[in-house]
């Protein structure tokens, strides 16, 4: 372990949905699934897209976590061009500060690097599987056997075009590492347990015209996010990366 972390970890978590009611279901599902890893790490949470300018003190923290928001990542809401600025900032201004995205988090940071964020015709909802990449292989430690990792999804927009000076992780542009290795991204939620997915199953019938008195259809989607998943594994890895120095940033700069 990294002698300058005999101590826990502080972690910030940006919630970025904007008058969800589900705002403190998701907080809690943060609280379990890093708590199941990492018992003693100290989180706390902001809420830029209720608060103005509710954003951490980069200083403060180890990892800095950009999470999922239910506003496409495009728009040009005041909250989200904060949200951007406050990235950008700790990129520029605060090197070696460990970020990771999430989802939203995930598609936002990739297009403040060039990437492009397209719509899909079919959603994903539920615990889907990605391939690794060799980067990812390495990343996670896995350079033999299974090679791919099973997430909880829950989005309708993609990236399709990847992000400048990034390597994916997972194929399909789910998951980015920095060429720095200072800024982690992915598709989907680490975060989510199945008791945090259903919130959201009504978003079965707006994206699949699934109907809300359907229990079978309802049953089935509920059925895929009840699958175990992969996301103790990548919070432990993550929480390693956080405790990793990089050295060699300035060789290796992420550019703006």
């Amino acid at each position: 372990m990294n002698p300058s972390f005999d101590r826990p970890l502080r972690i910030a978590v940006l919630l970025n949905s904007y008058r969800s009611p589900f705002i403190n279901d998701i907080r809690d599902s943060y609280i379990r699934s890093i708590g199941a890893v990492s018992p003693d790490a100290v989180l706390s949470f902001y809420r830029p897209a209720e608060k103005a300018d509710d954003l951490p003190y980069p200083a403060a923290y180890d990892l800095i976590v950009i999470g999922g928001g239910n506003v496409d990542a495009r728009a040009k809401h005041p909250w989200i061009l904060r949200v951007q600025e406050f990235i950008l900032d700790v990129v520029k201004n605060h090197p070696g500060k460990k970020i990771v995205g999430i989802c939203w988090g995930h598609q936002t940071i990739s297009l403040l690097f060039g990437a492009e964020l397209v719509d899909i015709e079919l959603p994903e909802m539920g615990v889907t599987e990605a391939k690794l990449t060799p980067a990812g292989r390495r990343f996670f430690g896995r350079p033999h056997g299974n090679g791919v990792l099973l997430l909880q999804q829950h989005h309708r927009r993609e990236v399709g075009i990847a992000p400048r000076g990034f390597s994916p992780l997972l194929a399909g542009n789910q998951s980015f590492l920095s060429h720095n290795g200072t800024v982690l991204t992915f598709q989907g939620h680490p975060e989510k347990d199945a008791q945090c997915a259903k919130l959201r199953i009504h978003d079965a019938s707006r994206w699949f015209g699934v109907g809300l008195d359907d229990q079978a259809a309802l049953a089935e989607f509920k059925k895929s996010m009840e699958k175990e998943h992969d996301g103790a594994e990548v919070w432990s890895r993550v929480l390693e990366w956080a405790r990793e120095k990089h050295p060699a940033l300035a060789a290796h700069e992420v550019h703006l």
